[in-house]
């Protein structure tokens, strides 16, 4: 008898009575029981978490910041309460306390006191940082403590991203005043350019002028030397002209003294007598002519009288016996004679001298009548002239005394201020050094200048001046900078999706492991007709595979229309879960043919094996190493990986190898079935009176 003949008569003894029949509806929807109803109890769970009750207290006291009030904690509880997250319940922090220790609360979210007071310190000298306080209870429920960490994080980098805004904003503020004050600096630095531009040519004709004043200062000093000198020379000869006037003075005031009485009674004898000169010598011009012609006729008579008598006073006194008593006047008369021929040729002999030059005589003589007529006109004023020539000698003496003491103090003072003309120069000096000095420094600084005028032109420039909504747009982005732009590729819409490639094989697992609780694994009847091995192993598969078939079609029609699973690839799905229901099956009844009732157990732990290393739930890199090593040699492992990409979408290359893989499995498993269907057509003692029999 054929294989599928064989597993139809196999299905015919569930049609014998009601029992049989009720045991194949059993075998039909238990996978579709265990399968649909593990997926459907936690089918959307985040989409239901405003069923569960948190506790929400509110301590913020709120604060002021620029004269804003801030009420941080208030914007918060608002934001919460619009939202789906929790099942909010505003409560004081003691019943929150008490409601999450005894379960009331499943945890709480607490704004304390000063929340707001330390956000709003983020623009002050001491920022702080605000704490949200949350208090779980992982003895109430563990995967809602992880929840709410997930939920609280996002809670806090909404807060952070609006306390960051707040703070931003400021820092913005602050840039444009920067910009703007910086701006003003770049203009002071300008003009402080310009003014120092100026004090640099400033400070250079300043050292041009203390170059000439360092020159004038040297001739200045030179020349007070030179001068102090002089005045040396002139208080000395000062000195001597006083002692020389204060001695005419005296002998002036003595012959006043003496001569003043005489003029002033002989007034009228000295004007007569200058009269007389002056008359004289008019007549003297008058005869010069007749003196000059007559002079040597007058010498010559003069001599001859002489002579004469000369000749008489030897005759009558010299050669007389008796001496004469004339001859004394007579002797007086000789020697007139002879003074009077002596006169007569000094006369003689000056008119010959002055004969050549009579007109420089006659202009002598003019003068002496004129200098004579001038004293006879001023001779009634002469005693008067006398006292005033008197006066002014006197005041000449006081005044030459006085200009010996003034050129003694000119003298002190010129030694003063050469000795100040040198400390003068020397002064100028280090003044002019100090110049050049204070020119290279202020070119230096006119450099600098411009470079600090660049400088904060550049600056100003750099520094951003934002306005309202370029600070908004900015504040926007710098408190939030990183966006998560997520793309899910395949997503799938809810957890139960998610999951669903992991229950599925293991309700088909279940379904294949209780079929054969009802249905033996090799055909009793092949086995005692001595069928082949392999007719045999199909014999016993094949009804397997066709119950199988059946809880694929009702577990998968219940999860899509009943539940609500979408699958991208639907007829992709089913017809590899009919690969998977057969794979299964052929493992399964190895273990039962080869192992008898230890086989079911092998079933339930192999079951074990493959859910932990299968990476259903999180990545198998996250189980410990022996779970990883196994992760490649089990079915399951394939099995999930392929459905994840039928059911949400993706590439099938792991799709096809998955199905070489089961394939491979399927033909194994069978061809031990086989192997142990051969073994089982020899009896043995062991099979008479098995170990153990369930």
């Amino acid at each position: 008898m054929r294989s599928p003949k064989l597993a139809a008569l196999e299905l015919r003894r569930f049609r014998r009575g009601r029992l049989p029949r009720a045991a194949l509806v059993a075998l039909l929807v238990l996978p579709l029981l265990y399968g649909a109803l593990y997926l459907w109890s936690f089918w959307d769970p985040y989409g239901r978490l405003d069923r569960i009750p948190v506790a929400l207290v509110n301590d913020d006291k709120g604060a002021t910041a620029d004269g804003k009030k801030i009420a941080a904690g208030e914007a918060i509880t608002e934001q919460l309460r619009d939202s789906d997250t929790f099942d909010w319940h505003e409560v004081s922090a003691s019943d929150a306390r008490a409601g999450v220790e005894d379960g009331t609360y499943y945890l709480s979210l607490t704004m304390p006191a000063d929340f707001s007071k330390r956000i709003a310190s983020s623009g002050g000298a001491s920022p702080q940082t605000g704490a949200l306080q949350v208090r779980t209870n992982d003895a109430n429920n563990y995967i809602v403590g992880q929840i709410s960490r997930t939920v609280f994080s996002e809670v806090r980098q909404a807060a952070s991203a609006k306390a960051s805004r707040s703070f931003l904003d400021k820092i913005f503020i602050s840039f444009s005043d920067i910009h703007g004050a910086t701006v003003k600096a770049a203009n002071g630095a300008d003009q402080l350019n310009g003014g120092i531009g100026k004090a640099e040519k400033g400070s250079k004709d300043l050292a041009d002028g203390l170059k000439d004043a360092k020159d004038g200062s040297g001739r200045l000093s030179g020349g007070l030397t030179k001068l102090d000198s002089g005045a040396g020379d002139l208080a000395d000869g000062s000195k001597q002209v006083a002692a020389g006037t204060q001695t005419l003075a005296d002998k002036v005031n003595g012959v006043d003294k003496k001569v003043g009485p005489f003029l002033k009674d002989n007034e009228k004898t000295i004007g007569d007598t200058a009269r007389l000169v002056a008359d004289s010598s008019k007549a003297i011009r008058d005869n010069l002519d007749t003196l000059v012609k007559t002079a040597p006729a007058a010498a010559k008579g003069a001599h001859a009288a002489s002579d004469t008598l000369n000749e008489v006073y030897r005759a009558r006194c010299e050669n007389a016996v008796l001496p004469d008593p004339a001859c004394s006047d007579l002797k007086k008369a000789k020697d007139a004679a002879a003074d009077v021929a002596t006169i007569a040729d000094d006369l003689n002999t000056l008119i010959a001298d002055q004969h050549g030059d009579l007109k420089k005589l006659d202009g002598n003589l003019a003068t002496l009548q004129t200098q004579a007529q001038a004293l006879a006109d001023r001779a009634p004023h002469l005693s008067e002239d006398l006292s005033d020539a008197v006066a002014k000698i006197n005041k000449l003496n006081e005044g030459a005394g006085k200009v010996a003491a003034g050129a003694q103090q000119l003298h002190q003072g010129l030694g003063t201020a050469k000795s100040g003309a040198g400390d003068l120069d020397q002064g100028v000096g280090q003044l002019k050094s100090g110049a050049e000095d204070l020119n290279g420094g202020m070119f230096k600084l006119v450099d600098g200048s411009g470079k600090l005028a660049g400088g904060l032109h550049d600056g100003a420039g750099k520094i951003p001046d934002y306005d309202k909504k370029d600070r908004n747009q900015r504040t926007e982005v710098m408190s939030d900078p990183v966006k998560l732009v997520s793309k899910d590729l395949h997503k799938a819409p809810n957890y139960g999706t998610g999951f669903a490639p992991y229950f599925i094989p293991l309700s088909l697992w279940v379904g294949a492991m209780v079929a054969y609780m009802l249905i033996p694994p090799m055909n009793r009847r092949a086995l005692a007709t001595g069928a082949p091995a392999w007719r045999i192993a199909l014999a016993g598969w094949l009804p397997v595979v066709a119950i199988g078939v059946l809880q694929t079609v009702s577990l998968m029609a219940v999860l899509h229309w009943a539940i609500g699973l979408q699958m991208a690839r639907a007829a992709g799905t089913i017809g590899f879960l009919f690969l998977v229901t057969a794979c299964f099956g052929a493992i399964v009844q190895w273990l039962n043919a080869r192992f008898g009732a230890a086989g079911r157990i092998l079933v339930l732990a192999l079951l074990m094996l493959q859910l932990t290393s299968a990476g259903g739930t999180y990545p198998v890199q996250t189980s410990p190493g022996f779970f990883n090593a196994i992760h490649p040699f089990l079915p399951m492992s394939y099995i999930v990986e392929a459905l994840r990409r039928l059911i949400t979408g993706g590439g099938l290359g792991p799709v096809w190898h998955a199905c070489v893989v089961l394939v491979a499995f399927t033909a194994g498993a069978l061809a031990l079935t086989a192997v142990s269907a051969r073994r089982r057509q020899v009896w043995t003692l062991d099979r008479l009176h098995p170990e153990l029999s369930l």
